[in-house]
Formats: structure tokens, sequence, C-alpha cells
């Protein structure tokens, strides 16, 4: 389990006791260490919103709304990426391959938090897979996950002009509801949860910011 010298024996018998709690005890342990050992201010935390989910969930307009409600920039990862690399998102992948574009989600992210103080930002689907950017994002962000019903996710995405789940519609839904089953676990580490099926943008808007006052 531990590569390279002996661990200290405190680690050894912390990292034991995490592992016997029960997911929901363990987000909270982690929420707790984070908060009181991680060096973290927590009120500048709460001025970085991210939105996490899958493509489809409403974080392009939900970002762009909570954003303007809280007077602060709303910023996309994946358009900061292509800028950084000077080409469209496939390319990356077709030049790079995912480890580059891992890289470049990284340091896009690193740039954020640094150069913007307070902020709403729209992240890719995909970044919870990557945990060392996924740990970064939960620490320094308040971090809100979106999700909807699977056949809300799979009508936005053909909204957004994208057919290709229109050639096999059975297939696509069925691909869908596998990705989720893998991230679901790691969405669920977020802060706040919002179904945008049964709540409308502004009521999500409206609570977030609630949820987001130093009296809640």
């Amino acid at each position: 389990m531990f590569d390279g010298p002996e661990p200290p024996i405190d680690l050894v018998h912390t990292t034991e006791f995490l592992r016997r709690l029960p997911a929901n005890e363990l987000s909270e342990a982690r929420h707790l260490l984070v908060e009181h050992f991680g060096g973290v201010d927590l009120a500048a935390r709460r001025g970085r919103v991210a939105l996490i989910g899958l493509r489809g969930a409403g974080k392009s307009t939900l970002g762009a709304m909570l954003a303007e409600r809280l007077e602060v920039p709303f910023l996309e990862l994946d358009r900061l990426i292509e800028q950084e690399s000077g080409v469209s998102l496939s390319a990356i992948f077709d030049l790079y391959g995912q480890s580059g574009f891992r890289r470049f989600e990284r340091r896009c992210l690193d740039d954020v938090i640094e150069r913007y103080p307070r902020f709403v930002l729209a992240t890719g689907g995909s970044l919870v897979s990557e945990p060392a950017t996924f740990e970064r994002l939960l620490t320094m962000c308040y971090t809100v996950w979106l999700h909807a019903a699977p056949e809300d996710h799979m009508q936005r995405v053909i909204e957004q002009g994208d057919m290709r789940p229109m050639a096999d519609n059975r297939e696509s839904m069925a691909d869908l509801q596998r990705i989720l089953a893998v991230r679901e676990p790691l969405y669920r580490k977020a802060d706040l949860s919002v179904n945008t099926t049964r709540e409308s943008p502004a009521s999500a808007t409206h609570r977030i910011v609630e949820t987001l006052s130093p009296s809640s």
C-alpha cells in the first residue's frame, strides 16, 4: 500500500481508521480534515464555485445565471483549455492523447484559482476521473454537482447540436447510464447536489446562493 520508507505509525493507524468508515462518514471526515489541516480559507473557498456533472446537466445555463447573480466571472474550463492549447478539444486528444489533455486541464484549473479570487466555473464531465485534479478542485472550490434524468441529459446534448445520440438512442442511453454509474460516487463528493430535472435554473440558482451565504 505504501511505497518507499516505512510510513509513520500514526499515518498507518489513521489510514486504517478511515478505511473502516462508511462512505457518508468518510466524506464528512475528509471535509473536517481539509477544514482543520488543509490551510484553506473557507470564506475564500465559497467565493470559488465549481459546477461538476455530465454533459447536459445544465452547467452552462445555470453557471451563467449563478455568476450574474453573484456578480462574478463565469468561466468554462473546456473553453480555457482550448484557448491555452490553441486547438479544439478533439484535436488535443488527437495530438497529445488523454494524458496531454489532463495536463492542460490541471494547468488551466490552477491558473483560474490563481488569477480569480471569485468565480463560477463549469468543468468538464470527466474531470472527476483525475484524482489529483479533482482533489484540488474539492479543496479550493465550493463544488456543486448538477445532475438530471438520463433522458434530459440526452435531449440537452442533442439541443446543443450533437446529433450522435440520435444514431442509436438505445446504445447511447446505455453508455450514458454506464458512465454515470461509474462517476456518481465521485460526483457525490460535491458540497451540494442539484437535480436540474426537478428544479428550474432560477430555483437552483437561488438555492445555491442561499447555501453560499455566511449564515448557512
